[in-house]
């Protein structure tokens, strides 16, 4: 008997396209002998077709396990996991703890910290009157990255080098969010290692990100596609090793299940490593690195999306059988 795999794509964020070409991906990866797929797409208003998923255990019992592919706000915080979790279903990716805390950037780095897991030097604001720029600036230095704390595909965020520039940042920023994250500059390379598990997560060898501008803004990723990757990085083994290690070690601090990608920077000037993100939807698109490097790994997209239900399908039996041990 066929798998019912609901792929849940789309969603009201910043993100919608971006999942639509994630969502397109991973459609064509599901074997037909294997899969039945059922379609649910939310517009941009949030509106579902063909119906919304019901949020009551038994309630959608034409659907065995869900694959969400929604990037961004509503869809990799948190909140559709949990509704897949009130209605008793099992999905693709991390919870609902994990999702929100991976897309919440201060929360994440607040963890690490936790964990003396190396991140940048940072500041939070909520409200632009709270923005000393002169403060900040003697804080972080110049250039400084400024970022909504809640969204990802670098929607929003800036490299602000200058006093006029990081207000402009801040202004943008917080158009985005109510929350916004100031990071010191990191003057090196960029790099990006996938996570697969969940007990027992494994990284894959990571690669290097080399944008075409500034630092690897959404038009170098998604509309100019002028950025490269090397795959795998140009790194020494013991530098591979460590960045594998931080990369679950961060996966862990988290709690993450199912997938994520965790992103670095490797400072220039002191060989440093440095946690910059988690993905816990990472992109699936025709240019994006989380499958590459899996495909690197000798797992191509197809076994990949297979290995991501069979993680989800064994998480929600362990869950069934806490749930009846109670």
């Amino acid at each position: 008997m066929k798998i019912r795999v609901a792929v849940i794509y789309g969603g009201r964020s910043g993100e919608h396209e971006i999942s639509l070409r994630s969502a397109a991906s991973v459609l064509e990866a599901l074997d037909p002998e294997r899969y039945k797929v059922i379609h649910y797409r939310i517009s941009p208003e949030g509106k579902w077709n063909p119906r919304p998923i019901v949020p009551e255990p038994g309630g959608n019992p034409e659907i065995d396990v869900v694959f969400p592919i929604l990037h961004g706000t509503f869809g990799e915080d948190g909140t559709i996991q949990g509704l897949l979790e009130l209605a008793e279903l099992p999905y693709v990716g991390a919870g609902v703890l994990a999702s929100a805390v991976s897309m919440d950037k201060e929360v994440m780095k607040r963890l690490a910290v936790e964990r003396a897991l190396p991140v940048t030097d940072y500041l939070v604001l909520r409200s632009p009157a709270e923005a000393n720029l002169e403060q900040i600036t003697a804080e972080l230095g110049s250039p400084i990255f400024v970022k909504p704390a809640n969204l990802g595909s670098s929607v929003g965020i800036s490299r602000a080098n200058g006093i006029p520039a990081l207000k402009a940042a801040i202004d943008l920023a917080f158009e985005f969010d109510r929350k916004i994250l100031l990071e010191r500059a990191v003057i090196g390379r960029e790099f990006e290692c996938a996570v697969l598990g969940n007990d027992s997560p494994l990284a894959a060898t990571p690669c290097e990100v080399l944008p075409s501008r500034d630092f690897y803004d959404y038009e170098d990723k998604y509309i100019l596609d002028a950025a490269r990757t090397v795959l795998p990085a140009d790194l020494t083994p013991a530098q591979t090793a460590e960045m594998q290690r931080l990369a679950v070690a961060c996966y862990q601090a988290v709690e993450c299940e199912g997938m994520a990608r965790v992103d670095f920077l490797l400072e220039s000037a002191t060989a440093k490593l440095f946690i910059n993100e988690v993905n816990t939807i990472p992109g699936f698109t025709s240019i994006s690195m989380f499958p590459k490097m899996w495909e690197h790994a000798g797992l191509p997209m197809s076994r990949l999306v297979d290995r991501l239900i069979e993680l989800a399908l064994e998480r929600h039996e362990r869950k069934k059988q806490l749930r009846y041990a109670r």
